[in-house]
This record gives structure tokens, sequence and C-alpha cells, in this order.
């Protein structure tokens, strides 16, 4: 994970942050590995977990991996209305790599993937009664998390396939490498909008997605003061949905709204370059630039007919950073950096106007320390502070089943983390993360807001919510957690803990809607034989069932929300071969 703009080392910009997922090329070794997991929720669900890895090589010059994912959980959620349970998911991925390597300096590797999900997970609850339901008879209110009353069952199926393609070519003094990507993705949700039994609002929508992209880069090889790296990257995607965001004013009359069938794309061209220059020993200078041209089209047909005719924007950005990075020693090194980026404007697929909203944009300083003091500790200090220039941000629009876009004018985010790892002895590793984030709008004088009313749901306003706490950010969080383990009868004991925590954090940009501090722990007992071939172990998530709102949904039929799944208990057999 890395924190703040990623632009000049990668090919996509990312203003918040990137996440960075690296799978294992295929091996010229036989090897695998499988494992099953077996567990129980509230209401006797149970989950289930299967997973494979096999990999090998087909030739002297070529390797293949598979490996496959089942995972399924019944349902844990109260269906009020039909009977049996919400919320159970099936999911099956599938993916293998290829790997070419025709010489030693040059490796091709093909990857495919298959994902393909099925659950009712969407499936809301009002959070402490709010829907407009409450003002007709016959409504059916959960008392109780974990417990739906929907006049639909709800939906969120989607299938994907990705296919990449990666070249290496390690030459004297550089190294050139290519990636390629195809995506093709569909959605389709039914979702209640007023998260109760009585017909006042629904939203069914159907996405289908495609995009490819192109990337190449060029970078030093040789070890030296000097190291370089300079690329390209192409991003082209399309894009047409369904949507359905319809209400009713009163459960007597049906529902009725508009059928949108918006068509997105766009294009996206940028070259970005990155230096890193040893200036003395131990201090190292960094200096990155990207320059970015982004076009976004549109096009939106209401009822049949074409109310927005193929309408486009191109966005253009030059992005940059400079950092200093200076080992005190083999074990401790400071570093600080400033940097900036953006986000292109966006069209919104659930409406009919015609102008995007503004790009965003992002300055970011951050400054940190890494540090082994001593060989059973290691120390690590993060400071940042971010400012946001129009910020994107959704919310529900007034009718409650849609949603609208929208730019907050300004908003800073500065806080910083510490993390802590202390392994006094073999047998023992204790662990822990702090960290404080302040977060405002500066200026957001034209909020969506969602004031409740007395008979349920909410009135929509619009509101100053400049000085407001950003939704989804907490002051504090973090974790503790350790890792025990004990030679016993020809193997090894392990016993592992976490507990996360957070403060209050809030769902609206008025700040009334939230979910306050909580705690989550989880904790692992396993053996494993001392030829690792092997793993036996049992488990528990939400060890303490907390009852813990994942997010809230305010609109004007209702402010909803979906918990955290409750405890969880159960086994897991790992084999290797």
């Amino acid at each position: 994970m890395l924190r703040g703009p990623q632009g000049t080392t990668f090919g996509r910009n990312a203003t918040g942050g990137l996440i960075n997922v690296i799978t294992p090329d295929p091996s010229f070794d036989f090897r695998g590995k499988a494992s099953l997991r077996v567990g129980r929720m509230r209401r006797e669900a149970g989950d289930y977990d299967a997973r494979l890895y096999v990999t090998g090589p087909i030739s002297e010059k070529a390797a293949i991996d598979l490996s496959g994912l089942f995972r399924k959980n019944d349902g844990y959620i109260d269906d009020l209305v039909r009977g049996g349970t919400l919320g159970d998911q099936r999911v099956i991925d599938l993916r293998s790599k290829v790997l070419f390597k025709p010489a030693d300096n040059f490796k091709v590797v093909l990857t495919g993937e298959f994902f393909d999900q099925q659950s009712t997970t969407n499936s809301p609850q009002p959070v402490d009664g709010n829907t407009a339901g409450r003002r007709f008879p016959g409504v059916i209110l959960p008392t109780g998390p974990w417990q739906a009353s929907l006049a639909e069952a709800p939906v969120l199926n989607l299938r994907r396939w990705t296919f990449a393609l990666h070249t290496k070519l390690e030459l004297v003094a550089v190294n050139l490498e290519t990636t390629s990507g195809f995506l093709n993705l569909r959605w389709t949700q039914i979702t209640d909008s007023d998260a109760s039994n009585l017909r006042l609002g629904n939203f069914p929508a159907i996405f289908r997605s495609e995009s490819g992209s192109q990337e190449i880069k060029l970078s030093s090889s040789n070890p030296g003061p000097f190291q370089w790296l300079v690329g390209g990257y192409f991003y082209q995607f399309g894009g047409s949905s369904f949507l359905q965001p319809w209400t009713a004013a009163n459960p007597t009359l049906p529902l009725a709204g508009p059928t949108l069938e918006p068509d997105l794309g766009g294009r996206s061209f940028a070259g970005f370059a990155d230096a890193t220059y040893e200036a003395t020993p131990g201090l190292f200078v960094n200096l990155g630039g990207r320059y970015t041209t982004e076009k976004r089209e549109f096009s939106q047909t209401v009822n049949g007919t074409l109310v927005v005719n193929d309408v486009d924007r191109t966005f253009n950005k030059f992005n940059y950073k400079v950092g200093l990075r200076y080992e005190i020693s083999n074990t401790t090194n400071v570093y600080a950096s400033w940097s900036t980026a953006f986000k292109s404007g966006v069209y919104n697929m659930a409406s009919t106007r015609n102008v995007p909203v503004e790009p965003e944009e992002i300055k970011a300083a951050e400054f940190g320390i890494k540090s082994d003091p001593l060989n059973w500790l290691r120390v690590n200090l993060a400071t940042y502070y971010y400012d946001y220039k129009n910020l994107q941000l959704q919310s529900k629009d007034s009718l409650g089943a849609g949603y609208i876009l929208q730019n907050a004018a300004n908003a800073e985010i500065y806080g910083g983390e510490l993390e802590l790892t202390v392994a006094p002895t073999r047998d023992l590793k204790l662990r822990g993360a702090l960290a404080y984030t302040h977060a405002r709008y500066k200026d957001f004088t034209a909020a969506q807001g969602f004031l409740p009313r007395a008979d349920g749901g909410n009135t929509v306003v619009t509101l100053d919510a400049s000085g407001n706490v950003i939704t989804r950010a907490p002051k504090w969080s973090g974790n503790v957690g350790f890792d025990c383990g004990h030679d016993l009868g020809g193997g090894r004991l392990s016993i592992n803990g976490n507990l996360s925590f957070s403060s209050r954090l809030y769902y609206d940009f008025a700040n009334i809607f939230s979910q306050g501090a909580y705690t989550l722990s989880n904790m692992s007992i396993g053996w494993t034989p001392e030829s690792e071939k092997w793993k036996v172990s049992l488990w528990a998530t939400n060890l303490t069932n907390e009852k813990v709102f994942q997010t809230m949904r305010p609109g004007a039929l209702s402010t909803d929300g979906f918990y955290e799944q409750p405890r969880k208990i159960g086994g897991t057999v790992e084999v290797r071969f």
C-alpha cells in the first residue's frame, strides 16, 4: 500500500494512494498448495472457502500456474418479509498465468482471470428505523441488527473477464517493460431505496463496460548513484447502462420514474518520468513528473429519447513530485516528499446533466522515518498533509433512488501514523499501529444535506458543510496484535490475535449520521508439523460479535445501512505439495 499521489511511477493517476497487488509468476519447479475453510455465523449460516494453487513447467522455456477460489456463505440476515435469510454470496475466481522465457534476459507473462459473483449482500436496513415507510400502515421495521424488511429480494451479481500481457527485456544498461490489459465487466443489481417492505423506491440497474490499457516503461538497471524511469500510458474505456431509479409517493401507487440508458466513454494518454540521484553517500534526491490528457464522452437516453447527444470534454494536467531520503544508518532512514496529482472530471450517468464535475486536484506533503533501532524492534512514523481542490463527492438525489455528483471546493486532511513491531523472542511478535486524522471540508457551501423527519425519511436541503468532518474519516484508528509460537509435538503451535479500533466516523456531509467508536477482534490457533507440508487451525472473526455499520446511505426515502458480518467461528486445513 502506497500513500499519496503515485502518477510518476505507475500507469493510472492515483490521488489518494495505491494498493498494488502483485501475484507470483509461474515456477519451473512443480509445487502447489490447497486449503479448505469452513465456518459458521448466526442462524447457522455456513461459510465455505476452498482454494487451490498449482504451478510447474510445461517445457524448458515455459511454465504455467492455475489458481482457483470458491467462496460461499449462506444468508445471515433475517428476511422479515419472505422468511428465511438474505446476505448470501457465492464467488468463483479462476486465474492462470503462462510464463515464456526464451532467453535469460527476456520473459513474457500472459494472465487471464474469470470472476463471477452472485449475492444478496445489498440488503440494507433502516438506521434507527429511519424510513419513509413509517408514514404508512403495514410497514415492518427491523428491531435489531442483521435484519431486513425489503419489498423485493435484492440482487448484486457481477461477472468479470480480465487479460494481461507483460513483457520484460533486460539489456546491458536498461530494462524495457510493457504491460497490456483488457477488462470486460457485467454488473446487475436490484436495490431497495427506502429499506422497507413497502414499495416506495427501487433501483434496478445493469452496467456493461470494457476497457483496455497499454503501458511502456524504460528504466535503468545498472547500480549507481543515478536511477531513472520513463514511461508512457494509454487507457481507453467504454460502457453502457440501464437504470431505473423509480419511486412512488405512497405504496398504493405504482413505482414510476425515468428509464435511463447512458453511454460513457473516454481515453487517456500520459507520459511520466522519475529519477533518483544519490547526491552524497546516503542522501537521495527524487524528482518525478507526469503529463496527462484525458477525454470523457457522455450520451444519455431517457425513456427512449436521446437527450444528451455525445458531449465530451478534455482535461490536461502536468503533475510533479519532489522527494528527499537520507539513510542515517543501515537500519534508519528519514524521508520527505511534496507531490501533486489530479483526477479528471466525470459525467453523472444517472442524470441528464451534460456538464461533468470539475477535475479533482491534490497537493500532498509527507514526512516520515523508518527504523530498526534494535534487532527486535521496528518503528515507522509518517506524517502527511493533503490539500484537495474540487474534491469529487457522491450522494443520493432529492427523490431518493438516484444519486448526484458534486465538487467540494476545498478540503484538507492531515495526520500521522505510528507503526511498531516488537519481537523480543523467536516465539513472540507484538505489533501495533495508531493513526490520527484531521479531515475537514474547507469550503463546501452547497452540500447535499439530509435532515431526519419525525415521520421517517429525510428532508433534502442544500447546506454549508464547510468545517465539517469528511465522510469515512475517523479521527483515531489503529490496531494491535500478536503472533505467538511454541514448538510442540514435533511441530509448531501458533496463536495469533488482532484487535482493530476506530473512533466515530460520519456518512453524510452534515455530520448527522454516524457510526460510533467501535472495536473488532479476530483470533486463530494453528499447528504445523516440522515438514510444514500441512497446517490445521481454528479461528474466529468479530470475536465479540460487535454490531458495526460498515456503511450508511442517507437519502430522501431513508437512511439505511449495512452491518459488518457477525461473529464467525471455523476451522481451516492447508496442504502444500
